[in-house]
């Protein structure tokens, strides 16, 4: 079940990040007279909590720099509403794939009954952002819905990656330097993407390097290597309770057709490889069992 969780991830992540890399989606910021993206980036993720303040956000996202998340907000809610942000997301993502999918109208209605029975069933408790984004998923418009659904089972993931960074001891600028030093993401923009100074990048490498889990160089040692394959193996451990409201056939099933729909999305070079979320590219046919 946890090898179904990650595919679950893999199949899924791609359709909720048209949000940050489709050119649409990255305008909403501006559209709505917020300062920029990551502005806009704040209050959309932010919204589905309502109109919370900076030191709240930057405890439910995790590896943000407090400073940065400081910048967007409150001012943001000032200038637009969480519902008013919320729709206009929502909006721009269908929009989005609609042009990467045209025919996505045709096939999207054989996801969703699955993909909510997954979202209804999964428990809320400690899982701030999956609880208010399944709040969300009653949207009319089919492929809205899709990307709500497939919003709210990333945000379940974050919730639960973040309780596994804790229990390793990992704060949130520590938990990006290691898994750049893995490769994971991009080492040369990622401190500067989730807001973090020099010296405060440089200190969390200090500890990791007390740790031996990275080196001088800042590359990932064998031990921590070890300890990000172990970070992921129990995300997806726990990742993996999404799974138990479907009969293994219907996971098969679910898995089975969402790949196509997400081959399209990664075809149209939409998402940036590599990128930020650190997601993988889709090579090789996604293993489900």
């Amino acid at each position: 079940m946890e090898l179904q969780a990650r595919s679950l991830w893999l199949l899924t992540e791609p359709l909720h990040a048209v949000c940050y890399f489709d050119e649409e989606c990255r305008s909403l910021g501006r559209a709505l007279g917020l300062k920029g993206f990551w502005m806009g980036y704040f209050a959309s993720r932010a919204a589905p909590l309502g109109a919370v303040e900076p030191a709240a956000v930057t405890a439910v996202l995790g590896v943000f720099a407090p400073g940065m998340v400081a910048r967007a907000l409150p001012a943001a809610w000032r200038i637009a509403g969480p519902a008013h942000v919320l729709e206009e997301r929502g909006t721009r993502a269908a929009h989005a794939l609609r042009r990467i999918d045209p025919g996505l109208e045709r096939t999207v209605s054989a996801l969703l009954p699955s993909l909510q029975g997954i979202v209804d069933d999964a428990p809320a408790t400690a899982r701030p952002l999956f609880a208010a984004n399944r709040a969300l998923c009653d949207h009319a418009d089919p492929v809205e819905r899709l990307w709500q659904l497939a919003t709210t089972l990333r945000e379940f993931r974050g919730d639960v990656h973040l309780c596994v960074l804790a229990e390793e001891g990992l704060d949130g600028c520590e938990a990006l330097v290691l898994a750049a030093g893995a490769g994971r993401v991009p080492r040369d923009t990622i401190r500067l993407d989730r807001g973090w100074s020099e010296e405060e990048w440089s200190a969390a490498a200090d500890r990791l390097r007390a740790r031996s889990l990275v080196d001088a160089q800042g590359d990932a040692t064998a031990r921590g290597r070890q300890e990000r394959d172990r970070i992921e193996h129990a995300t997806d451990r726990l990742a993996a309770r999404l799974l138990h409201a479907l009969p293994a056939a219907e996971t098969e099933a679910l898995l089975h057709s969402l790949e196509p729909v997400t081959r399209r999305v990664l075809a149209s070079d939409v998402l940036p490889f590599p990128n930020s979320i650190g997601l993988p590219h889709l090579d090789e046919p996604v293993a489900r069992t």
